[in-house]
């Protein structure tokens, strides 16, 4: 999932962290999941305030995510701003108002340099990669999903209907809770994907939350479009 960055508005951010998961584009996410798809200190949460990126949506049919490629090395960033949480894995994503509560499972690089895709078989559960940042920590956190299977619909299928304001509670290892908001979605085609809108790194603790979308091409068997959620962290809970 690579194309120019929109003039519209969208989340400020500065250059990207050295890191090749804080800057990972979808080609590397998504081409290899395949057909399949594919924060500092505790205390009390507080609240930051972003532009939302516009809403662009189309309403796409079931299954996967999309072929894009690798990203460039990131900067240090010079100016954090907002709430963030110290690095802990993910183990739970619960967003109500979409009724989505999914167990995490961790996704890497496999040896031919693309990340390994969750498994097929399962179809209420969310990757995030597991060498990039973690949800609720400085930078931008990426979780993708199945939209659907072989078997059917699957976890983030109505993840494009998702609306601006919404939380996305994510359960970490250590017993915190990230409180992340939806700024937006968008829908982007594969052919023409925004890599570095999407993957560039953050002075924010931010998530991004990807699935398939638009069309279903049966003779690639694949969908046209990904659906991308834009949000930031807003508040936390210890554990």
């Amino acid at each position: 999932m690579a194309a120019p960055q929109p003039t519209d508005s969208s989340p400020a951010r500065t250059k990207p962290r050295s890191s090749l998961g804080r800057a990972l584009m979808w080609p590397v996410l998504a081409a290899a999941l395949g057909m399949v798809l594919i924060y500092n200190s505790f205390g009390t949460p507080v609240s930051s305030s972003r532009t939302a990126p516009p809403v662009a949506i189309s309403s796409p049919s079931p299954e996967i995510l999309g072929h894009h490629a690798a990203p460039a090395p990131a900067m240090s960033p010079q100016a954090p701003v907002g709430p963030s949480m110290t690095r802990s894995d993910p183990q739970r994503l619960e967003i109500e108002s979409l009724g989505i509560d999914a167990p995490f499972t961790d996704l890497s690089l496999g040896a031919n340099g693309q990340l390994d895709a969750p498994p097929p078989d399962d179809k209420n559960l969310v990757g995030w990669y597991k060498d990039g940042t973690s949800p609720g920590e400085r930078g931008t956190a990426i979780v993708a999903g199945h939209v659907d299977t072989k078997t059917g619909p699957a976890v983030f299928l109505p993840l494009q209907t998702i609306q601006p304001g919404a939380e996305v509670d994510i359960t970490r290892a250590d017993g915190s809770v990230a409180v992340f908001k939806v700024d937006g979605v968008r829908q982007y085609s594969k052919a023409d994907f925004p890599n570095e809108l999407v993957y560039s790194d953050s002075d924010f603790s931010d998530l991004r939350l990807i699935t398939c979308g638009g069309t279903y091409n049966k003779t690639v068997k694949d969908y046209e479009d990904n659906v991308v959620v834009f949000a930031h962290l807003d508040s936390y809970t210890k554990g």
